[in-house]
């Protein structure tokens, strides 16, 4: 209750204050400091001199297109299929240094694996060659279930 009273208090003084008093308390009591005006005498040349260089960049990259969009149009016979097989032997190279890569490791991998089961002995081998038989007949068992009960249906 005594925090509304307050507060209704305040806003009687804030409405009785004259506007422009209200517009100045709002504004810094002091000016901008030295190094604040330093920065902007400092920076503002510098963003002018940018600026101009960005707009003589794209100045001079539009009268570079004007001249030479004709010659692109008169040699674009010629340049359009020197592009391709460019992009396409550019291609060609980096894919087939790829699968060779892939290849590689590949080879390596099953180098070391095999080396391994060499080091282990053929208990190893055997085993997995067991495991893989099993699993076969395990599925041509379900395979020969499920046929017979699609017959039976």
């Amino acid at each position: 209750m005594a925090e509304q009273h307050s507060r209704t208090q305040q806003q009687q003084q804030m409405q009785q204050i004259h506007p422009t008093e209200a517009i100045k308390s709002l504004l810094p009591q002091k000016g901008p400091s030295k190094s604040q005006i330093l920065a902007v005498v400092t920076l503002f040349p510098v963003g002018g001199a940018l600026l101009c260089l960005a707009g003589l960049t794209l100045v001079g990259t539009l009268i570079g297109l004007a001249v030479a969009t004709p010659v692109f149009l008169i040699f674009s016979p010629v340049l359009v299929p020197a592009a391709l097989t460019i992009a396409l032997a550019v291609t060609g190279f980096l894919t087939s240094g790829a699968f060779g890569i892939t290849a590689l490791s590949s080879l390596s991998w099953m180098i070391n694996y095999m080396r391994r089961m060499r080091g282990t002995g053929g208990e190893q081998m055997e085993h997995a060659k067991r495991r893989v038989q099993e699993a076969a007949g395990h599925t041509g068992q379900r395979t020969g279930q499920k046929e017979t009960s699609r017959m039976r249906d």
